[in-house]
């Protein structure tokens, strides 16, 4: 009947040109986890986050243990 929550694919991540970072958007509250190129500006979407616990499964899954920076 439900479906099991299943864990997104993982994308590579390079923390000396990434960081990690929240986009939310200001209308809908709708946030998405990815990371952002430090030189370009490049955002690369990793994983909607609906719940706290998408939060936690974000930082387990590519070992992130500082602040996420968010941006609107």
């Amino acid at each position: 009947m439900f479906k099991h929550k299943q864990k997104p694919p993982k994308i590579e991540y390079d923390p000396e040109i990434q960081y990690p970072v929240i986009r939310a958007s200001i209308c809908t509250g709708e946030k998405v986890a990815g990371f952002k190129n430090r030189l370009g500006g490049h955002f690369t979407e990793a994983m909607l986050i609906r719940q706290p616990s998408d939060m936690d499964t974000f930082r387990s899954l590519y070992g992130i243990t500082g602040d996420i920076r968010t941006e609107y």
